[in-house]
């Protein structure tokens, strides 16, 4: 079953209007009909609004609310991805996964060694265009929410921002052993805000991680091999996810 994005605005009593680029897709791309059936989320609160297609026009596509359904898809707890910008466009590839793995947030940190400088207005592109592969992301993944991709911070500007989660990790290289990990991992709950910070291909200066250390993240290993920053992120939530679903 299709599963479409609305504003929370645009489900008015037992009706759900579809705007935008979605009634081309309805209508010419999936040549749905009326009476067919669709998903429907608004994004926010987590819920299903099951809905058949009543009628439609170049500029709308008019349901009629069947039920609402509260099935838990999203993960029990608020996963902050913290990502230095990596090179190329991996960026990509690491929110399209993440999302799929219940990521609630997706912060972009230009670290030291990012080898990527983006200026401002490039930089809003980039997240606009971020933002529409988290959408895309939400949609193949039947999420009930779409995560957001922040604006880019600076190293300090997103310890500052992480500074009152329960929770923050720090894949790094001189961690301990994976007794610890497995140990951290294994103490996380449900109803956690829980902030993850990869570094870029070259990995955090001392001083970064020295920084985060002191800020309150706890280093967590990898495991013996290197992995790649378009790895790390991954291997993290895939633990988080085992761990409280």
């Amino acid at each position: 079953m299709y599963q479409f994005f609305v504003e929370p605005e645009q489900i008015q009593g037992n009706t759900v209007t579809i705007l935008g680029n979605d009634v081309n897709h309805i209508r010419n791309v999936l040549r749905m009909q009326p009476g067919e059936e669709i998903s429907v989320s608004n994004g926010l609160d987590g819920k299903e609004y099951r809905c058949s297609i009543t009628r439609m026009d170049d500029e709308n596509v008019i349901c009629s609310l069947m039920f609402i359904k509260e099935d838990g898809i999203e993960l029990p707890a608020r996963v902050t991805l913290f990502q230095c910008l990596p090179k190329g466009d991996k960026m990509e590839l690491i929110i399209q996964k993440a999302v799929e793995l219940g990521v609630y947030q997706i912060v972009p940190v230009a670290s030291k060694r990012c080898v990527v400088k983006l200026e401002d207005k490039k930089a809003a592109a980039k997240v606009r265009r971020w933002q529409g592969i988290a959408e895309a992301a939400a949609k193949q993944s039947r999420r009930r929410i779409i995560p957001e991709v922040a604006s880019v911070m600076t190293f300090r500007e997103s310890l500052v921002y992480a500074a009152s989660m329960d929770v923050k990790l720090l894949p790094y290289e001189l961690a301990e052993g994976m007794e610890k990990t497995k140990g951290i991992i294994g103490s996380l709950k449900e109803g956690q805000r829980i902030a993850v910070f990869i570094g870029p291909e070259g990995g955090f200066e001392e001083d970064e991680a020295a920084e985060a250390l002191k800020a309150g993240f706890a280093s967590i290993t990898l495991g013996r091999r290197i992995l790649r920053t378009e790895t790390a992120g991954l291997t993290v939530m895939g633990w988080i996810m085992y761990q409280l679903e």
